[in-house]
């Protein structure tokens, strides 16, 4: 069936709390209005306003009141409205959520399913476009991940409300709207954890997640009518990384460029650079390669095509690798 990404977030939420009464949505204005992006659409209205709860604008309390469900053998799935919305409820998030199942030695779960539209390219207004994933990938008891299709956008979403660990949904708002087949009737192709390699190449390794993968899938389109053969893959999961799954390509491209929207300073890509010199040293011809944000705070909706990684920067690193 075609539909869009958020169509497909929709179908997975509603599939999640037909299977398991104790899936409850928290959030502002996903009931009544269906969320900004309409990802919850008509859900209140087929399942009550006692499991779609509008809440109040406080991302502390939304989050705490849910971490207390979730510790009561709910499985909340909460939608924090825009990325920068997410800081007022890190300290729970961080200091509670993720630390329960360690501090109780096992003895007590939290599945705590965190949606967070996160991301630019919507021309939207400040604190609507950021990427706060790093801070949470940092974070030992979480699992982070990020679709980027609607196919996976519809299994992920399902594949994290059913398990019994935190996990924080990235979900890239300017994908919202993009159109794909989806297998509704269908298990998932990949564990939550693995990376999924979208094409094959030979030349290089571009690894991005989220909102750049596309970007990536374009650049790699472009280098090939350029004679260059790019290995695209997609993350999925920030948290863990699938190192296997970009080490293996490496092995066979000898060299790595990674793509997000977030700074590149201390951002994810400087992890799994790290990560792949260690594993795959021998193997590079070419120093890793990143390609991000600037080291600014999100710039007017005017200037972000200029902050956003295009298929331009890409090929520019690319270019850099091969040169090497």
């Amino acid at each position: 069936m075609i539909t869009t990404f958020a169509g497909a977030l929709n179908v997975g939420l509603r599939s999640a709390m037909e299977d398991d009464a104790k899936v409850v949505l928290l959030g502002e204005d996903i009931g009544r209005l269906g969320g900004v992006f309409r990802v919850t659409d008509t859900l209140q209205k087929d399942f009550g306003d006692n499991r779609v709860i509008d809440t109040p604008l406080a991302e502390s309390g939304i989050v705490g009141t849910a971490f207390g469900m979730a510790l009561r053998g709910y499985r909340p799935v909460v939608e924090i409205q825009f990325d920068g919305f997410v800081y007022p409820a890190f300290d729970q998030i961080v200091s509670q959520v993720a630390k329960i199942h360690n501090r109780t030695d096992g003895k007590v779960k939290a599945p705590l399913t965190i949606r967070i539209p996160f991301g630019g390219g919507i021309g939207a207004v400040e604190h609507h476009s950021e990427s706060p994933e790093v801070y949470f990938a940092h974070t030992a008891g979480l699992r982070v991940v990020s679709p980027s299709t609607p196919a996976d956008a519809y299994s992920m979403i399902r594949q994290a409300i059913s398990l019994d660990d935190p996990v924080i949904f990235f979900e890239p708002k300017r994908r919202y709207w993009d159109k794909a087949d989806v297998d509704f009737e269908g298990e998932p192709d990949l564990p939550l954890h693995r990376a999924r390699v979208c094409t094959r190449g030979a030349d290089a390794t571009v690894v991005a997640y989220g909102g750049t993968v596309a970007t990536a899938l374009t650049a790699a389109k472009i280098a090939a009518e350029e004679g260059h053969s790019l290995e695209v893959i997609d993350l999925r999961s920030l948290s863990p990384i699938d190192v296997d799954t970009i080490a293996e390509s490496v092995d066979k491209t000898g060299r790595l460029v990674i793509v997000h929207e977030a700074p590149v300073f201390a951002g994810l890509g400087a992890e799994i650079a790290a990560r792949v010199t260690e594993r795959c040293f021998y193997h590079l011809e070419a120093p890793v390669l990143r390609v991000g944000g600037y080291d600014i705070p999100y710039p007017p909706a005017k200037l972000e095509k200029h902050h956003l990684p295009d298929p331009d920067r890409i090929l520019a690193a690319v270019d850099r690798c091969l040169a090497a």
